[in-house]
Parts: structure tokens; C-alpha cells; sequence
């Protein structure tokens, strides 16, 4: 069975095979890695989740383009599945393009349910927080990810041209 994990050094190979799958130049949203480069040794790979670590605790200040996050990894008998965040709040780009919570699956473990799932549990992370509501956004082209949104109460605001190109933007309300 699949479990949300904090990211922890001793999956370090379990990641980097999840990565190679994606392909080493491709961004996997919700991960907080935005290059290929520079997780390969188990010295920046255990930099990397300090970092990631690091950015969900509110008491640390973040560059002025950067809010803090949450992160996640979608872990099942030791293989990395995928990767899910949670910004705490959001900035201009954000708000216009990238919403709350970022999240991915690698190819091979698409279409069991997982992005749902992990969804509905970083949602009821957001409420403990004191959230009363998220943005969640995808590609408009991604319906899948469109699936996973509604499935988890997403009432789509529009589709808009954006730096990501056109993007969903749907906003769940949290009770």
C-alpha cells in the first residue's frame, strides 16, 4: 500500500530510479527540483532534502520569489512513485499559474488512483493549517490531472494564458 513520506535520504536510489523513468531534463511538479543536475551524489541528494525539509518550516525566511512548502513523496515498498507539495500560501506566479499544491506520479504507476488519493490527503493537511481554500492547476491539455482535481472537489475559475502556458485553474473550498 502507497504511503505519503516525508523525503528522506535512505531513498535516495529509489528516487533517482523514479527520476531516470521520468527522464533526467524532465521537471516532475511537486518534487521542489527544478533542474536535472546536482542530486546524483548522496552528498547533494541529502543537501536537496534539507532543502526540502528546510522550506516548510515558517520560522526560516525564503527568497523573496519562494514561499514555504510542504513536500512529499508517494512511497509503496520502497519504490518512489511520485511527489506532491503544499505551498503555504500564495505569490503573484502562484496565485496566476502554479496554485498550492504541486504533484506528480512517474509513468509507470499512473492510473491506480494515486495522484487522487495523495491529493485528498495533502487537502486535509491544508485545513489542519488553517486553510479555507486552494488552488490547484494543470496544463489545460492534462486531463488526467483535470480528472484527479475535480475528483477531489476542484470548481474550475477559467483557463488562462500564463508563463506555463494555457492553464486550469480550479479552487477547492475546504470545510
Amino acid at each position: 500500500m502507497a504511503e505519503l513520506v516525508a523525503p528522506a535520504v535512505s531513498l535516495h536510489r529509489a528516487w533517482l530510479d523514479a527520476r531516470d523513468e521520468w527522464g533526467r531534463d524532465v521537471v516532475q511538479p511537486g518534487s521542489g527540483l527544478h533542474e536535472a543536475a546536482g542530486v546524483d551524489s548522496a552528498e547533494s541528494f541529502a543537501a536537496w532534502v534539507k532543502r526540502l525539509e528546510v522550506s516548510a518550516d515558517e520560522s526560516v525566511p525564503v527568497a523573496d520569489d519562494r514561499v514555504h512548502a510542504t513536500y512529499w513523496w508517494i512511497v509503496e515498498d520502497g519504490a518512489v512513485l511520485g511527489s506532491i507539495s503544499l505551498r503555504h500560501r500564495l505569490n503573484d506566479f502562484l496565485l496566476a499559474a502554479g496554485g498550492h499544491i504541486g504533484y506528480s506520479v512517474r509513468p509507470s504507476a499512473r492510473k491506480r488512483g494515486l495522484a487522487t488519493w495523495a491529493v485528498g490527503l495533502v487537502l486535509a493537511y491544508a485545513r489542519r493549517m488553517g486553510l479555507d481554500r486552494v488552488l490547484i492547476t494543470c496544463d489545460d491539455a492534462n486531463t488526467a490531472s483535470a480528472r484527479v482535481i475535480e475528483g477531489n472537489g476542484g470548481v474550475l475559475e477559467d483557463v488562462r494564458e500564463t508563463t506555463l502556458g494555457p492553464t486550469r485553474r480550479y479552487w477547492i473550498t475546504l470545510d
